[in-house]
């Protein structure tokens, strides 16, 4: 079982092109602006400047999913601060503390009542495998 990783960067929520711009960022490991634009361009039908993917790649560096080292005076390399798994481990566990917060455990019964049985299985899967404190 993995366990939440050590890094969460402060904003979880992403939109279309960040996500897009993180899944290029896996794939390729490390980045320079450059990288991220020829890979965007590469489909005919798309548009983007390199000074938009430069404001996605901040903004990324600032919702903390990436970090951005200076290679010489104009060029700048960015790299992931999670890995794809890491991310899903987030999202998911977010996911899960939203619906439990709803505090109503007839809401919480009913959702379980409502489950089919390979879902069930799983969370009975998921359960066993929870440490007994």
């Amino acid at each position: 079982m993995s366990p939440l990783p050590n890094h969460r960067p402060q904003k979880l929520s992403l939109g279309f092109l960040e996500k897009e711009i993180l899944h290029i960022i896996w794939e390729l490991g490390s980045v320079t602006v450059k990288d991220v634009h020829e890979r965007i361009l590469a489909d005919p039908k798309r548009r983007l400047t390199s000074a938009s993917v430069t404001t996605i790649l901040n903004r990324l560096t600032t919702k903390g999913w990436l970090v951005c080292n200076k290679e010489s005076r104009r060029n700048y390399r960015w790299q992931a601060l999670v890995s794809q798994q890491e991310a899903q481990i987030l999202q998911a566990y977010e996911q899960l503390h939203q619906f439990l917060a709803v505090g109503n455990p007839d809401v919480v019964a009913a959702f379980a009542d409502s489950l089919d049985q390979d879902s069930v299985e799983k969370f009975e899967a998921i359960a066993r495998m929870l440490p007994r404190h």
